[in-house]
């Protein structure tokens, strides 16, 4: 027994081991941070265990500790023994398990780790237990659940670029586990029971164990709520930035206590914010042939800024990143250091929120409670603003960086709003009055489709919904300001050009809420490849730039960038760089109370602003889709076949005008409604080129292209001077179109981006007439760019405009409003109250009511409709008292749009919108849009919306002003151009009778009437549009006995008029209409009594009645423009000098005017003129037109040369010029070899050509028909028939005549002689 005791004490008693305790190696706190924060994201034992290394777990149990420690002093205290071991933690391994791997790092010289064995032995020795060789000692880091996941490796290459940890171990530490509750769930810790010293052997125990993380041991009180209201700051996240040392060519850690001050000179005037989501690589190992586009992409010029925003960054990437030159000599600051830096740690999380600036820069994480999710919230120490006029306290900047939780699901929406709301509440809390900016990737949905479509399949409930409307709202309440829409209003998406390949196609067919998206699928295909189809693969804007200036910061601009493609793989297809695009935000910094007093000084358009006031629709009317459907109903709405239909028409356009030359380019533009997206079925396209031809020769280029593609289903209709200029009017592919053009080559050449520069640019200082030409282009491009969303801007305009016609305000050249008078009306609401609102976006039944309650309510009288927006400072405008309506448009030189208004239209115009707010108010009863249009009667169709609208106009009235109106005659654009002249003259008459009778109300309806009973009045169908000879055949059919009539209703302006005032009135009346009728019936150029008639009269209401009037519908061709009349050949617009070239153009743009279908000539000081061309034989062959029995004015050499030089049906090959040589006489040179330049050394004058000659024959037959249907032609304009048609005839009688044949003349037939004055080219001279 003596013996057994003597070993036992020897060898001492087995103790018996449990999880509750540990013996492990801790290495210094300095070190702990680097690792903790990959530990607190990955690691279940964080805040459980610190860093450690275990040497024995499971160790002993509690109540044994200090036997097993007086065990442990004893065996290490053995004077042979000296415990000195280095720890280097530099490798990272992993313990591959079937659902639970864990990462460590540990050390990887195998002699320090077998030291380390051997101490463990003897320890387990000295507890009673044997030793053992399986030791593998490691710091666990992180775990992961699939060995041969992209996630695990990725994870595993993470832990691998931790710096390495490396201290001598000098002591062990004893652990004991605590068990606790933690917000009501169990959970334990483990706690430090106490040291031993590996150099002497010394136990250090403490009197309490104590925790390493401060856990709570108190079971939570329930108050979880308050735990999740506000972000807070995360110490273990928050680390010092990095900036670029170039002596040591290093990333280095600072502070900007670190950093010199800025001199004030040095602070700029504007700092320029850009945030880009890059796109993360989950692939393992990852791929970095993206790399560099995005480097490109990020130091574009159009993605240049003073401080950049990155989501989605990676290791790989930010060490790619900070490797790069440029990207180090334009941000030298930046929140992490480069991973692949031995000194640098990794980034904590997979997707990480990474800020590069030129500006030094203090951040702080604040966390969202949630694993990843959180903010880097930066503090720019220079760039300040001061709270006092002294400047002796300023408050820094502060930049908030957010990447929301993604998703379309009520718990990802849900996570979204609480981590926005967290970090409100936290920058509300910590800096309530500092200057904000909050950049980054929201991932809020805003296609109202998607949201629609997910509600719809029950993927998201109705509070997810309202969710989504609230965000909006949560950044007004912080006062934070959306850049994109603050600048998108005032100065347009710069970023946004209209005119592009695709945008036309894809805006028609976007919704709410897709405007400035920067997460596309339909443009964007790397976008689309991640999405997929369905519901998700809409356009969301989800990454923005939202401002708190606080007096400090001013919106100026706002971009878009990322569009840069390139080929990844040498046989791959070109590609962007990232998912989304990119967003970026100039700000104007005010450093001093005084900037913010001059800029205050500057905006003198405030006093002029009418406040705009949200006014919310009735219940009954608040559905969002409600108006839609409204419109729907009644056939407003494009279909998709008239969507294609008019792509494929201007498109046709388009080719058909392409000229091939480069520096001589083109553009091809449409403009108004189409342009705008605001057009219905019944609208036509005006199109707008803009070149650097003249116009004359832009017009003979454009009219010999486009009868060269009649085949492709075009038609010349006419040519007409209008207001702007002259105009052809053409059918493509059935839909008729205004063809005009502005010759300003540079613009051209600049096209489209010239259409973001400013009006101070130089390329704007052209010709007041060029200028106008641009006008609606420049409008219509602003209006586009600068609209919150065009989706529900074109829902609400259409809706309006087809009010405007069922309550007859509509039709510009009456004095009522047109499409831009509506569109300028609505976009300045619209701006106003989105700026405005803090409910999120503005819904079309919202918009509606607030339109109509403003416009109620508005003083046209006095108050001006401008957008203060655009026109901030001020306004480069008088109001004349001859203009009783003022609308303002954006670019010069006439602002005022509503220049044919008159007081009588100005007054309908008010008391419809009065009329209209009070049917939306409370007490109006409307129960449906279509209600508010129709009222009690049912429409089917806008047509039969404006006949009901008629019919209220007509029961509104008791007596009439009556202009009766008949056309008889052959020529249907004669008749047209007669109505239109005279339609023009109606508003002169409206002016003048309230100038003579004030006190009476004059309401004209815009458009004719026609009986019932009329036999050329039959009701008009739907059908689609006639082409070719079948429409002019239509309208001269419709104008061949043509009669209608207008009407101008009379009331009483007040009620307190006596009898003798009205009688008076009357009197007054009758004289306006007596002289009306002198005036159009004494005009001889528009007015002819042998086919056409017009009179004035006053009748009652009952002779009204009995006509049963109903509102004519058709299309006379009578057009927007005022007054319309056909173009003169030999009085165009901006005619060329006399040059060769030029007046060659010249005179064949006359020449080609002269084979539109339809056109007619007008005498000119006496004289009727016609121009004849050349007729092409059946077989191919040219004739040449011939003399007839009245002769032009013999045309010049120059005219015959540029004619056989230009004319597509001439081969000027086939001629040669006979001229005077001053030493060798008369000699021939081919045409093709004569030299028109005066530098060129064969250089001859003009004026010594004596003749052209034919080298082919030509029938003398063709040439004699040719000459007499010449005649024939003239004859025919002389007795105003239409010079079209004859000219056809002769085309097609010519053509017959060369088929047939005849006596061949001479090879070599002179067609063209300057002595005998012969001319076969045009006919002129004498025979």
């Amino acid at each position: 027994m003596a013996n057994l005791s003597e070993k036992q004490s020897q060898q001492g008693d087995k103790l018996s081991l449990v999880y509750d305790t540990a013996l492990c190696l801790i290495p210094p706190t300095q070190f702990w941070p680097s690792i903790d924060r990959l530990r607190s994201l990955y690691d279940k034992a964080y805040e459980k265990w610190p860093p450690h290394v275990n040497l024995i777990y499971p160790f002993v149990r509690p109540e044994v500790l200090p036997a097993a420690a007086e065990r442990i002093q004893a065996a290490l205290s053995k004077p042979e023994q000296e415990w000195t071991i280095p720890v280097e933690l530099d490798t990272a391994d992993a313990f591959i398990r079937k659902n639970d791997n864990t990462l460590f790092r540990c050390d990887g010289d195998k002699s320090q780790c077998a030291t380390l064995n051997r101490l463990r032995n003897e320890i387990l020795k000295a507890i009673g237990h044997p030793a053992g060789n399986n030791f593998r000692m490691h710091m666990s880091v992180a775990q992961s659940e699939d060995a041969d996941s992209a996630s695990h490796k990725s994870l595993l290459s993470k832990v691998g670029l931790l710096p390495t940890v490396s201290w001598t171990v000098d002591k062990l530490h004893i652990l004991v586990r605590e068990r606790l509750h933690v917000n009501g769930k169990p959970s334990s810790q483990m706690n430090l029971w106490g040291t031993i010293s590996l150099s002497d052997g010394s136990l250090s125990r403490l009197e309490e164990p104590r925790g390493f993380y401060g856990i709570s041991a108190h079971p939570s009180d329930g108050d979880d709520d308050e735990i999740s209201e506000t972000g807070e700051k995360d110490q273990l996240r928050t680390t010092p930035g990095y900036y670029f040392n170039e002596e040591l060519d290093l990333w280095v850690p600072y502070t900007t206590s670190d950093i010199d001050e800025l001199d004030e000179e040095d602070i700029p005037s504007t700092l320029t914010i850009s945030s880009y989501n890059v796109l993360a690589e989950f692939d393992w190992p990852p791929s970095e042939t993206r790399h560099p586009l995005l480097l490109k992409t990020i130091l574009s010029k159009e993605a240049a800024a003073d401080v950049l925003v990155l989501q989605e960054v990676t290791d790989t990437f930010l060490s790619a990143l900070l490797q790069d030159d440029l990207v180090r000599e334009r941000y030298p600051y930046v929140s992490h250091g480069p991973p692949s830096q031995g000194d640098v740690e990794p980034l904590p999380s997979m997707l990480n929120i990474v800020v590069l600036s030129q500006f030094p820069f203090d951040w702080e994480f604040v966390s969202f409670h949630r694993k990843h999710k959180g903010s880097v919230v930066a503090k720019f120490r220079d760039l300040r603003k001061s709270s006092d006029a002294g400047g002796s306290n300023s408050l820094p900047l502060i930049l908030a960086t957010v990447h929301l939780s993604h998703g379309l699901t009520d718990g990802a929406v849900a996570a979204k709003k609480i981590e926005i709301q967290m970090l409100l509440r936290y920058l509300a809390t910590t800096y309530p009055q500092n200057p904000l900016i909050l950049a980054g990737d929201t991932n809020i949905s805003t296609s109202a489709y998607s949201i629609n479509a997910a509600l719809q399949k029950k993927n998201i409930s109705a509070v997810t919904v309202a969710s989504l409307a609230s965000f909006d709202q949560l950044f007004a309440e912080a006062g934070l300001s959306d850049a994109w829409t603050v600048s998108r209003s005032e100065m347009g998406d710069v970023s946004y050009f209209g005119y592009g390949q695709d945008d036309e196609a894809q805006e028609e067919e976007s919704f709410d809420g897709e405007q400035g998206a920067t997460y596309d699928p339909l443009k964007n295909e790397v976008a689309a490849e991640i999405v997929g189809s369905g519901f998700n693969n809409r356009p969301q804007r989800f990454d923005r730039i939202l401002v708190r200036g606080g007096g400090f910061l001013e919106i100026s601009r706002f971009n878009k960038f990322g569009f840069l493609k390139e080929k990844l793989l040498p046989d791959g297809e070109e590609t962007y760089g990232s998912d989304h695009w990119g967003v970026r935000a100039v700000l104007k910094l005010k450093l001093t109370p005084e900037d913010n007093d001059t800029a205050a000084s500057s905006q003198d358009t405030s006093s002029l602003v009418v406040p705009v006031h949200l006014k919310k629709a009735p219940s009954s009317l608040s559905d969002p889709s409600s108006v839609k459907e409204c419109l729907a109903n009644l056939g407003v709405l494009p279909t998709e076949l008239e969507i294609t239909k008019r792509k494929t028409a201007l498109e046709i356009l388009k080719q058909a005008l392409q000229f091939d030359s480069s520096p001589n380019s083109v553009i091809v533009v449409p403009v108004g409604s189409y342009a705008l997206g605001v057009w219905t079925s019944a609208s036509d396209m005006d199109i707008l080129c803009i070149g650097p031809f003249s116009s004359s020769t832009f017009f003979a280029l454009a009219t010999q292209r486009l009868k060269k593609a009649s085949s492709r289903d075009i038609r010349i209709l006419r040519r007409v001077k209008a207001n702007t200029g002259l105009m052809l009017e053409l059918q493509v592919h059935s839909i008729k179109m205004d063809l005009q053009y502005c010759p300003a080559g540079a613009v051209a050449q600049q096209f489209p981006r010239v259409l973001s520069l400013p009006a101070s640019d130089p390329i704007w200082s052209l010709s007041p007439q060029t200028l106008s030409k641009l006008k609606a282009l420049r409008d219509v491009d602003y209006l586009r760019r600068s609209i919150p969303d065009l989706t529900t801007f074109r829902t609400a305009h259409r809706f309006i405009k087809t009010w405007a016609k069922s309550r007859g305000i509509y039709t510009a050249r009456f004095g009522f409003l047109g499409s831009i008078h509506i569109s300028i009306l609505l976009a300045r609401v619209h701006k106003l109250l989105v700026l405005k609102t803090t409910s999120g976006p503005v819904s079309v039944p919202d918009l509606l009511t607030t339109f109509f309650d403003h416009y109620a309510t508005f003083n046209w009288e006095k108050d001006l409709v401008f957008d203060p927006l655009f026109h901030k400072h001020r306004l480069q405008y008088t109001r004349t008292v001859r203009e009783p309506l003022a609308i303002l448009g954006y670019f010069p030189p006439a602002l005022n749009t509503a220049h044919t208004a008159s007081v009588p239209s100005v007054r309908t115009i008010a008391a419809e919108f009065n009329r209209a707010g009070e049917l939306l108010s409370t007490s109006g009863g409307i129960t449906s849009w279509g209600s508010f249009l129709a009222g009690d009667s049912t429409t089917t169709s806008a047509n039969s919306l404006s006949d009901s609208g008629a019919q209220d106009f007509l029961a509104s009235f008791k007596s009439f002003v009556k202009i009766d109106v008949q056309y008889w005659g052959l020529s249907p654009s004669r008749g047209a151009q007669f109505i239109g002249w005279l339609e023009s003259r109606l508003v002169m008459l409206l002016v003048d009778m309230n100038r003579r009778a004030p006190g009476v109300y004059a309401r004209m309806w815009p458009g004719r009437f026609i009986e019932s009973s009329s036999s050329s009045s039959s009701p008009t169908t739907t059908s689609q549009p006639a082409t070719g000879e079948e429409a002019e055949a239509k309208m001269e059919r419709e104008l061949s006995d043509y009669q209608a009539l207008y009407l101008i209703g009379l009331d009483k302006a007040q009620e307190s008029m006596t009898r003798e005032e009205l009688h008076l009135a009357l009197g007054a009346i009758q004289t306006s209409l007596s002289r009306f009728e002198t005036q159009i019936r004494g005009d001889e150029k528009y007015f002819d009594g042998k086919n056409c008639w017009m009179a004035c009269s006053v009748v009652n209401k009952s002779e009204v009645a009995s006509l049963q009037l109903r509102v004519d519908t058709k299309d006379l061709g009578v057009g927007e423009y005022t007054p319309g009349e056909e173009e003169e050949d030999d009085d165009d617009e901006d005619s060329d000098s006399d040059s060769p070239s030029n007046s060659g153009f010249h005179a064949f743009t006359e020449d080609e005017a002269t084979t539109s279908p339809s056109q007619s000539k007008k005498s000119k000081k006496g004289s009727n003129k016609k121009k004849h061309t050349s007729h092409e034989d059946h077989d191919g062959r040219q004739g040449i037109p011939g003399a007839g029995e009245k002769k032009p004015k013999f045309r010049t050499a120059a005219d015959v040369m540029n004619r056989l030089k230009w004319d597509p049906q001439i081969d000027s090959s086939e001629y040669i010029i006979g001229y005077e040589d001053r030493f060798l006489g008369a000699r021939e040179r081919p045409l093709s070899a004569w030299k028109t330049e005066q530098t060129d050394e064969e250089f001859i004058p003009l004026h010594r050509i004596l003749y052209f000659k034919r080298k082919r024959p030509v029938t003398a037959t063709a040439v004699a028909a040719a000459a007499a249907t010449a005649v024939k032609t003239t004859s025919a304009v002389s007795d105003g028939g239409d010079a079209g048609t004859s000219s056809d005839a002769a085309d097609e009688e010519g053509a017959n005549v060369n088929a047939k044949g005849g006596k061949k003349m001479d090879s070599g037939e002179i067609v063209w002689e300057r002595k005998t004055r012969k001319d076969l080219i045009f006919g002129s001279g004498v025979e």
